[in-house]
């Protein structure tokens, strides 16, 4: 899988993307990660990429033109058109399903807007969908199109020793994750719970299903509407909901 990022501070998305798991994946060439700099496609002799608004306003906008160059560039080195995201705050919410379904394909470009925006005319041009992290506003698309790329590549073959490490987490199979507890046994008078403890790991498994009901009915009720559950587990929630 390639992604790339066209943005004007590369340098600020690379120091994310050379690090952790991000960063371990490229060096093992799991995928290919690389920044543009979007300033480099501007034919002004000032690197500028944006003007003011049309019917005024505040702030100002980047130019289409540069932005296009730059897409057109990438487009060359991949050898063909790669689905491309615009992160805004207009987009739809990025989920584990999203990201799932991102990571099934070949190419993606994240184009990272700044100031008020980008010229709409490149939006109609170029952009495939528009994806957002949370309904609030950031100083430009880089932040959020670093959580895009984050959650789509630790997705990938390889990346993770297990692809339990990742179905087992919050949010893949539309549930929250179970808690987890590491050394002391003890700590602060609080213990591990006994089953975690058994080393039966049928009752360890039937233990992490029911917190995990548990806890999305606690913090993302919501979340059970569209969840798989059994009777019994629903006999679960409901008990606890009447509480």
């Amino acid at each position: 899988m390639r992604i790339d990022l066209a943005t004007l501070f590369p340098a600020m998305c690379e120091s994310v993307l050379n690090e952790s798991i991000l960063g371990r994946a490229r060096k093992a060439e799991l995928v290919e990660l690389h920044t543009h700099d979007i300033r480099e496609y501007t034919l002004n002799k000032h690197r500028r990429v944006d003007d003011a608004p049309y019917g005024g306003g505040m702030g100002m906008l980047m130019q289409a033109d540069p932005i296009y160059r730059c897409y057109e560039a990438i487009c060359e080195q991949v050898g063909t058109r790669p689905h491309v995201i615009y992160m805004s705050p207009q987009g739809q919410t990025l989920t584990q399903a999203k990201a799932v379904s991102l990571s099934k394909l070949d190419n993606i470009l994240l184009l990272c807007g700044h100031y008020e925006g980008v010229d709409e005319r490149i939006i109609e041009e170029i952009v495939d969908e528009e994806i957002s992290i949370g309904d609030y506003v950031l100083t430009g698309g880089e932040l959020s199109a670093l959580v895009v790329v984050d959650s789509v590549v630790r997705l990938l073959d390889g990346v993770l020793p297990s692809s339990e490490c990742f179905e087992n987490e919050s949010h893949y199979n539309g549930l929250l994750e179970y808690p987890q507890y590491t050394r002391p046994e003890v700590w602060h008078d609080k213990p591990v719970p006994e089953v975690l403890m058994s080393g039966h790991h049928a009752n360890i498994e039937k233990w992490r299903r029911e917190m995990s009901v548990l806890r999305t009915a606690a913090k993302r009720p919501d979340l059970l509407e569209k969840a798989d559950l059994t009777e019994q587990e629903r006999s679960l929630v409901e008990s606890m909901t009447k509480k």
